[in-house]
């Protein structure tokens, strides 16, 4: 292959991407309101969307303990390497949707006055790309924008990840759409093309772990050097479970991901106290608690979570953070599994400290 091919092919994608955004499709969320434990909260993202109707196949459907309108979930990941993907390459038309929408994109533009120069040659390629199959290394081109074949897959095409804050890692994923049979998987040069791992991210981001409500004996108000009892029972310590699939003609994936509690750390809000253990953490129980409901008599014992503030809060509160580590894992399509960074999620508790106080006769 010469190197004008090799040019002609950087520039076409970069003059399209400019020229032709309706191609890397924004996700715009439609969701019902999530609920508490993964049991039947649902949302999709929709890829593209000019109210002609014709170009919503690209598309997520999140269901399970998800945040509601598309919105990035509660959980933080203890990797501050790792980041769901920023955009990826999804099912978007079929032969003759594809006609119908890329053929008017490509003639408006070409028709746009002062058009020319290099955008206008990427334009010019692009058509006889899909019209008369002017190909290079790597993207063959098309007859006719491959009608013959509708029905038969699909192009595919780049979609942005919404919730990406980086414009640039957002709206990378600028190669020219591409055909994929029904049932092949994309050629291996798309390494961003949807995968069941990459759902399983998506899923993740879009998590919404349940309040962290930690039971505390004294309740709300506690003494100076009398130590606080922590625990979260069982019941309200359940796994958590997000589903992300895409489901289209061809082509039907899915992955869930499940987070399970594994331990909760505590911290005081004022460096005035002791926690229990001395990390902060307590691990989580055989019976899948964590900690130890006080009981009666227990007053001169050590809790096995807890906190033992040694300043009075005066006439405020100390702002108690609780925050539950959990493990993260997902399973997929065609077996495929795996771990992913723990997450995080805490809430804060307003406690009250009072020192006791002493009666002199």
């Amino acid at each position: 292959m010469n190197r004008a091919r090799h040019s002609t092919s950087r520039i076409g994608t970069a003059a399209l991407a400019l020229t032709l955004g309706a191609l890397i499709l924004t996700e715009p969320a439609h969701a019902v309101e999530p609920t508490g434990n993964g049991q039947g909260a649902n949302t999709e993202q929709t890829g593209g969307g000019d109210g002609t109707g014709i170009f919503a196949a690209a598309r997520i459907q999140y269901s399970g303990s998800v945040a509601k309108d598309g919105s990035t979930g509660n959980v933080t990941s203890t990797d501050v390497n790792w980041t769901p993907p920023p955009c990826w390459y999804a099912p978007y038309l079929g032969a003759k949707d594809f006609k119908k929408k890329m053929s008017e994109d490509l003639d408006r533009q070409l028709s746009t006055p002062g058009m020319g120069g290099t955008a206008g040659s990427a334009l010019g390629q692009a058509k006889r790309h899909y019209e008369d199959e002017f190909g290079w290394e790597g993207s063959p081109g098309y007859k006719d924008y491959n009608v013959e074949n509708d029905g038969k897959g699909m192009f595919w095409a780049g979609v942005e990840n919404p919730n990406e804050p980086d414009y640039l890692k957002r709206t990378s994923c600028t190669d020219l759409p591409f055909w994929v049979e029904n049932g092949e998987a994309p050629p291996a040069r798309y390494e961003e093309a949807i995968d069941p791992e990459m759902l399983a991210a998506l899923a993740y981001q879009h998590m919404q772990l349940p309040d962290t409500e930690v039971s505390l004996a004294p309740e709300t108000e506690t003494k100076v050097n009398l130590p606080t009892w922590a625990w979260v029972d069982k019941a309200v310590f359940d796994e958590v479970q997000a589903t992300a699939a895409i489901n289209v003609p061809g082509f039907n994936i899915q992955a869930t991901t499940t987070a399970k509690p594994v331990s909760l750390k505590l911290e005081p809000g004022t460096e005035d106290a002791e926690t229990y253990p001395a990390s902060g953490e307590c691990v989580i129980n055989a019976d899948d608690s964590i900690g130890e409901p006080y009981a009666k008599g227990k007053a001169d014992e050590t809790p096995p979570c807890g906190i033992k503030y040694l300043r009075s809060s005066g006439n405020g509160t100390y702002n108690l953070k609780a925050t539950i580590t959990w493990d993260i894992a997902w399973t997929g399509t065609g077996g495929a599994g795996g771990d992913l960074p723990n997450g995080t999620f805490g809430s804060d508790q307003a406690v009250t400290v009072q020192e006791i106080q002493a009666v002199n006769r």
